[in-house]
């Protein structure tokens, strides 16, 4: 595989793109050996589907579009970065019980430290601000073929 991987989108800030994100992401990663059903191509998922849904709701139409970057770097670890025009960094809010909504930020603080990674928060020069998630890439070794490690049956060995 190559040192360096990026694949990028940008998407109008409306609802219907947070599924259209988490779908560049999956295809991205397939394409980079990460098999859909993998925990961490779930991880990934999510952590996108929260940064997108933020992006969306809580830059109160100050940013028309919010982008997706992922980089793969030497099969080490995976960056992912949702970029929107919004100035104001995402703050840890107090999410009551009952509450529905609020918690994006505290779901991806606990799966990056669950998969020992790291969130960083950077202002871009436009204004706004970049969430970046990184994480140790995983890439699950391929299945055997089924009977191609297999030891040979009794009846199957010479002389048998």
């Amino acid at each position: 595989m190559a040192d360096h991987l990026e694949a990028s989108i940008t998407l109008p800030s409306d609802p219907a793109s947070v599924r259209a994100a988490r779908a560049f992401v999956a295809d991205a990663l397939g394409e980079w050996g990460l098999p859909a059903e993998a925990d961490q191509a779930d991880t990934v998922r999510l952590i996108v589907s929260e940064l997108a849904t933020n992006a969306v709701q809580h830059t109160f139409g100050q940013s028309p579009t919010f982008t997706v970057a992922l980089a793969l770097v030497r099969d080490e670890h995976l960056s992912v970065g949702v970029t929107d025009s919004h100035p104001r960094f995402p703050k840890r809010l107090p999410a009551a019980v009952q509450q529905d909504n609020g918690r994006g930020m505290v779901i991806i603080r606990w799966l990056t430290a669950e998969c020992g990674g790291r969130l960083r928060v950077r202002p871009t020069r436009e204004g706004g601000k970049t969430v970046i998630v990184e994480l140790p890439w995983a890439v699950p070794a391929a299945e055997p073929v089924a009977g191609a490690l297999a030891a040979p049956a009794e009846s199957e060995l010479p002389g048998r």
